[in-house]
């Protein structure tokens, strides 16, 4: 997205079994391939948080993968905020547990 102002940000942390079974890992491999940029991280609270930013279409659609997981995960409940986008990333990526 080199040179696009996004269009929203979405900011989600995902409770339930989200913590060793490749939820980072699937939340990443997803937004990637919907060109979405951002970060996704494990929490000392046991949930995963992500910020992705791109068009409004495509975090909608990857707000619905995440709000499923990967196949060994079990997603209790999602808190979501749409916010304006800041542009600050690059590429999406896991980034350092909080």
């Amino acid at each position: 997205m080199a040179g696009i102002k996004p269009e929203k940000r979405l900011h989600v942390h995902v409770e339930g079994q989200v913590q060793g079974v490749g939820f980072r890992y699937f939340v990443l491999e997803t937004a990637q391939s919907m060109n979405l940029i951002g970060w996704v991280r494990n929490t000392y609270r046991g949930e995963v948080e992500l910020v992705a930013e791109g068009s409004q279409e495509q975090l909608e659609r990857l707000l619905r993968f995440v709000q499923r997981g990967p196949a060994m995960s079990y997603v209790t409940n999602t808190r979501v905020s749409w916010e304006e986008p800041t542009g600050d990333y690059d590429r999406f990526q896991v980034i350092t547990s909080l």
